[in-house]
């Protein structure tokens, strides 16, 4: 309750000439006097905003801006709790009359009287000036959790399963589109509006009429990539498998050449490896996982190496993950059609001719292959610890690989449906999925990531056939193409390139939402990630207690790539995934192999861990889609670029400095514009578009112009989740300890340097704009 004083001698327009009476006067200051009193007692002096986020906050807007250990802010979404007034709170104050003389009693009493009628009077044009005036307050807060609350309740994990369930009937053709069309009739029965098939013909790497062979040329023994002999009963016996174990847009051909073990093939063992052996021309054994695999064959085709045998050693894969006989196929696309780079496939479109994009030939090969290869013991346990594959430097191991794939250009559809923001329809929230893609191996998983997005359709509709609608628009998406490099998503954005940079405010990925069953794993722009930590104690009552929340900002091996490297849009994922799997090498998922429904059953069997992805996923679509002010964090964007500048070893004071310019714009753009804007009662329209328009775009500035293959544009996420610097600076070390010149690092400090400069800019031109709206209406 705020209280204003007020002097004695001011005098509202048409005041009664009862006010002129000097005992009512004295009155007055005395119930002035005892209400300043009132304010100076020690309960008015204790009292706190009882929010821990206000808190700490305060704490970090106010902290020395050095490079100690930094930690994002914990105000949810740059949130400033603001105390409300109740509408229906009246104070009382009881105090004897004072005294006076009959002849002022009639006066008194007309007083007495007058107060009372224009009390009642009060009370009536408060009651309907707000029962006909709908108060801006209503749009958020209590009324939009219980509005998400009653949405989400209808979600339940029996309805996701049996959607699972009749996704996984559909998958009997090669041609995905059927499948296409029946996720359009599914959500177009649900109620979602203007739902497409958006369809691009695009050039496939696919399989040969044979499976790929690798010979040990000593013995002449052939073996298939799963280890098993070559024979005719050897490739009936999984004949897909065999099939789909190769590497999408591969160089085709016979190599027969000396194998040498590179380990994981990086510049350090590169750079020891050539110092012992000629490699010009030699077949590369190598692990997958640490690094891109586009960047690791970047280095080896630079090195000289003519082909690569390409595995996953067992040591790196949780214990329960027996996948020693096991094939899996990867894409070398670094993201859509390879034939129109940079440009949607549409009718008329120049189509290049790029049927492999690499001179190297490469081949995924099981972990049991390699084990005959360098003749070790099936046994290679220790004490319990398991013995990394690795071929001695000493022995000599000469193989002829044989790679046959073809191009053919095929379709590829997605499904996009849209439901119609109410008040700013032309700001859209992308919700993206995939479907099967024809010509890969029978991936199951795709069906979880379609029936999570199509229960959450169904649950949004009930309440959309209600009346309500979200304040922007949700666009719903199930992408094609995705095992061979993210396409139909690629081929989408590059088709909308200009309508999504204006419109697109962010990107929420379901692909593959259910890889384990252990450990809830979050990835999320540094913008979301306060939202993010606050939607993952949704899990805690399920648990028991609430868990270390592990959200980070790293590479995302799906459909979300397009919109973070392109358009740098806010985007985040939520993910259940074996412990294991996370404490582990990075980058194991861009080998694809066969999982089939059975075990995506058997890892959530009552479907409990989709339901609550689903939920999860749900929330935070509904905040960003329906909330007046987007909940963005600005303060934690440079709280990240401070961050991924400790700990490189060319640090430079021009970088400090911006950093530190960059988290003070930010602080001021925090507090001075997120603060009011978050406050109904200071809530001007034309404000928040504004400072809508300015947080949707803040990611914009991390766009390098040049990042290593497989390395994200985006600077602010980081390879993995074990590293916190930025990824093009470590890349950019590491080669010049290689290499005797440091130019290709002074030009990663360079960009580094350019999109924290554009960035502090941004937000200081951001400021600018909004104090001379300010002073233009003062």
């Amino acid at each position: 309750m705020a209280y204003q004083k007020v002097g004695a001698d001011q005098r509202a327009p048409g005041h009664s000439q009862y006010l002129d009476n000097d005992d009512l006067q004295a009155t007055a200051l005395d119930l002035e006097w005892d209400m300043e009193k009132e304010l100076e007692e020690p309960g008015f002096d204790q009292f706190q905003l009882n929010s821990a986020e206000h808190q700490n906050l305060e704490n970090s807007e106010t902290a020395d801006l050095n490079l100690d250990p930094i930690q994002p802010a914990t105000s949810p979404k740059g949130r400033f709790q603001r105390l409300q007034e109740e509408s229906d709170y009246v104070t009382h104050y009881t105090r004897s009359a004072p005294k006076s003389n009959s002849c002022n009693f009639c006066r008194l009493l007309k007083i007495f009287c007058t107060a009372i009628i224009l009390f009642i009077s009060g009370i009536l044009i408060g009651y309907y000036s707000r029962k006909n005036c709908p108060s801006n307050a209503t749009s958020s807060g209590t009324l939009d959790l219980q509005l998400y609350q009653e949405i989400l309740k209808t979600i339940q994990a029996e309805d996701i399963k049996k959607s699972f369930r009749n996704l996984v009937q559909l998958y009997k053709s090669e041609d995905d589109t059927e499948i296409s069309k029946k996720i359009k009739t599914q959500w177009t029965t649900l109620g979602l509006e203007d739902v497409q098939l958006v369809n691009y013909s695009v050039l496939l790497n696919l399989p040969g009429l044979f499976p790929s062979s690798v010979t040990l040329i000593s013995s002449g023994q052939c073996f298939h990539p799963n280890g098993q002999p070559c024979s005719e009963e050897a490739r009936k016996w999984s004949s897909q498998d065999l099939l789909y174990s190769y590497a999408a847009y591969s160089a085709n051909g016979i190599l027969e050449a000396e194998v040498i073990d590179v380990s994981y093939g990086n510049a350090d063992d590169l750079k020891r490896i050539k110092k012992m052996k000629n490699v010009t021309n030699r077949i590369a054994l190598l692990k997958l996982g640490k690094l891109p695999l586009l960047y690791k064959l970047s280095l080896l085709e630079k090195t000289g190496f003519g082909g690569v045998l390409l595995y996953i050693d067992p040591c790196d894969l949780p214990k329960t993950a027996n996948l020693s006989y096991n094939t899996f196929m990867v894409s070398l696309n670094p993201g859509g059609d390879p034939s129109t780079p940079g440009y949607p496939s549409i009718g008329g479109s120049f189509r290049q001719n790029r049927s492999n994009l690499t001179s190297l030939l490469v081949q995924p090969i099981s972990a049991s292959l390699v084990a005959k290869l360098i003749s070790l013991p099936k046994d290679r346990t220790t004490n319990g610890a398991c013995s990394p594959l690795e071929l001695p430097s000493t022995e000599e191991r000469i193989v002829n690989m044989k790679i046959q794939t073809v191009t053919k250009f095929e379709t590829v559809t997605n499904v996009v449906g849209y439901l119609k923001g109410l008040t700013f329809p032309d700001r859209y929230v992308i919700v993206g999925s995939h479907h099967h893609t024809a010509h890969t191996y029978n991936r199951q998983e795709w069906a979880s990531s379609t029936a999570i997005i199509t229960t959450f359709i169904r649950a949004l509709m009930l309440r959309v056939k209600r009346g309500w609608r979200p304040d922007r628009t949700i666009v719903f998406c199930s992408w094609g193409g995705t095992a061979f490099g993210n396409i139909g998503s690629y081929e989408w954005g590059e088709d909308f390139k200009k309508v999504l940079q204006r419109n697109a405010v962010a990107y929420i990925s379901l692909h593959s939402p259910v890889r384990g069953n252990s450990s809830l794993h979050s990835v999320a722009s540094p913008s979301l990630q306060q939202l993010v930590a606050e939607k993952n104690k949704f899990n805690c009552p399920r648990r028991g207690q609430c868990p270390e929340t592990n959200i980070s900002s790293e590479q995302m091996q799906d459909d979300a790539d397009y919109f973070i490297n392109h358009l740098g849009v806010p985007t985040m994922r939520f993910t259940y995934e074996d412990i294991k799997t996370l404490e582990g090498p990075s980058f194991l998922s861009e080998a694809l192999f066969p999982k089939h429904a059975t075990k995506i059953e058997e890892m959530d069997p009552f479907f409990n861990l989709h339901e609550t992805i689903t939920k999860l996923s749900g929330e935070v679509i509904l905040q960003i889609a329906n909330e007046p002010v987007l909940p963005f964090n600005a303060l934690d964007i440079a709280l990240e670029v401070q961050n991924s500048l400790k700990g490189v070893q060319a640090n430079t004071p021009q970088l400090l400095a911006l950093a530190s310019r960059l988290r003070e714009s930010a602080e001021l753009f925090q507090s001075d514009e997120m603060r009011p804007a978050n406050d109904p009662k200071e809530r001007a329209p034309i404000r928040v578009r504004m400072l809508n328009d300015l947080l949707q775009d803040m990611e914009k500035s991390f766009l390098v112009q040049h990042a290593p293959p497989g390395f994200y544009r985006n600077i602010l996420y980081h390879l993995d989740g074990k590293t916190s610097q930025f990824s093009i600076l470590l890349e950019a070390w590491e080669h010049c300890k290689s290499l005797a010149s440091n130019e290709t690092l002074q030009e990663a400090l360079s960009e580094v340097l350019n999109s924290i400069n554009a960035a502090q800019v941004y937000f200081k031109a951001g400021l600018d704009v909004f104090e001379s709206v300010l002073v233009g209406k003062n």
